[in-house]
């Protein structure tokens, strides 16, 4: 789960006068005059790059038009008419970018994402020294990152998200001081995370995530008091997280660390980060206690701790239920699949009544469901399948009337099937299976 925030552009659209050789006089066929004949050969070159135009991009991209008056073009306000945007966002078009746009050095915004580009970035476009956005996004765009992207010393954000991109995150990249977002998820990177990136004094947003990225978290992380978004999903990364992690980013909002091999204690220091809104550390090898300094989080609305040997065996290692009950947004919890033993406290309705998302199976639960649950009235999706939970469900399940999706099998619950489940009206998955459930089942459950 995880998305990219694009910042806002960083150049103004500026509509500028037809420069004409004539003025139409007569019969004569007038020319626009192209005064600065190196970003209007330079852009011609691009478009003879671009093998398919479905959307006619680039149908006015001819010597009869001034090309600051081209599609997608922005220019300077004054002469000799620089070309400082180039926007040709989700127009389809295939081919190649061609090194030509390396001679744009006023370039200041290039947005070519959503569109069917392939073969490599050219490293000529690291001559571009003004320029401080650059999408690449959502391409078929192969080969390495250039290594010289660190001469763009005035870049704030570069995304280059869901491309076929090889080798490794240059180290460069961490020298460039006003850099605010680095997006390279969705790619086949590899190797470690370079030292440097964990030393950006400004970056805002770090999304990796979906690489095959490898070792780990400096154990000693310094502090990046900027970052606000980190994504590391689906990587290859592992070690234990530094003790200090939520210290060193105080400002964190979202942290995916999921889909990793991950292991050892989860940082109680992750409580610390006040704005902290998501965490997923799902899917990895965490061991121990959940914190229960998970419950300062006031902000907290997603917390996914799913798939790892995570243990809460006595009333110490339930503390973080307890405490969770301070987090009034918490929307989504998600505790399936790890090592959780006894019964389910009574304080789970304590829980933020916007919960809408509570899954808990595959753990070691017993007991009975504690009737208290019928509170938590806005549950959109349950799930306690996989566990020995036993007693009757009567009591509580007709009052969970927003349930689409209930999971109970393979526990031991005893009883009827009660005639309250027709209640739930908007359940389109139920699963009572491997019970010890009894009698028939309620005609509103039929064909």
């Amino acid at each position: 789960m995880c998305y990219f925030k694009q910042p806002a552009k960083l150049a103004v659209l500026i509509v500028l006068p037809l420069l004409l050789l004539c003025y139409g006089i007569g019969n004569i066929h007038c020319y626009a005059v192209h005064e600065n004949s190196e970003d209007f050969h330079s852009l011609l070159e691009f478009k003879r790059g671009i093998t398919s135009d479905p959307k006619g991009a680039l149908s006015n991209w001819n010597p009869d038009t001034h090309f600051c008056q081209w599609n997608g073009v922005n220019c300077s306000s004054t002469r000799p008419w620089r070309v400082t945007e180039l926007n040709l966002t989700g127009q389809n078009l295939a081919g190649q970018i061609s090194p030509s746009l390396g001679n744009l050095t006023s370039l200041d915004t290039l947005h070519l994402e959503s569109n069917l580009l392939n073969g490599v970035i050219p490293d000529a476009l690291t001559n571009c020294s003004n320029l401080a956005y650059l999408d690449l996004s959502y391409n078929n765009l192969t080969g390495v990152i250039p290594p010289k992207i660190g001469f763009l010393t005035k870049l704030a954000g570069i995304n280059l998200i869901h491309n076929n991109l090889t080798g490794g995150i240059p180290a460069a990249l961490g020298n460039i001081t006003t850099l605010l977002v680095l997006a390279l998820s969705e790619n086949q990177l590899n190797g470690r995370i370079p030292h440097e990136i964990w030393q950006m004094s400004n970056i805002v947003q770090l999304y990796l995530d979906q690489n095959n990225l490898s070792g780990g978290i400096p154990q000693t992380l310094s502090n990046i008091s900027s970052l606000q978004e980190l994504s590391l999903a689906s990587n290859m990364l592992g070690n234990t997280l530094p003790s200090n992690i939520g210290d060193a980013l105080p400002n964190l909002t979202l942290l995916y660390l999921g889909s990793n091999h991950f292991d050892g204690h989860i940082p109680a220091s992750l409580g610390n980060p006040s704005g902290l809104e998501q965490i997923d550390l799902s899917s990895n090898y965490f061991t121990g206690q959940i914190p229960s300094s998970f419950g300062k989080l006031l902000q907290l609305n997603y917390l996914n701790l799913g798939e790892n040997k995570l243990e809460a065996r006595d009333n110490e290692g339930w503390e973080f239920f307890h405490a969770l009950a301070n987090c009034s947004f918490l929307n989504e919890l998600y505790l399936s699949n790890n090592q959780l033993h006894g019964a389910i406290p009574n304080s789970i309705a304590n829980l933020s009544t916007n919960l809408t998302h509570l899954q808990m199976g595959g753990n070691n639960l017993s007991g009975i469901v504690p009737p208290s649950i019928k509170k938590l009235n806005g549950l959109i999706r349950l799930a306690l399948d996989f566990n020995n939970l036993t007693g009757t469900i009567e009591d509580w399940i007709g009052k969970l009337t927003n349930l689409q999706h209930l999971n109970l099998r393979s526990n031991n619950f005893i009883g009827t099937i009660p005639p309250s489940i027709s209640d739930l009206t908007q359940l389109i998955f139920l699963s009572l299976a491997n019970n010890k459930l009894t009698g028939f089942v309620p005609p509103s459950l039929g064909p």
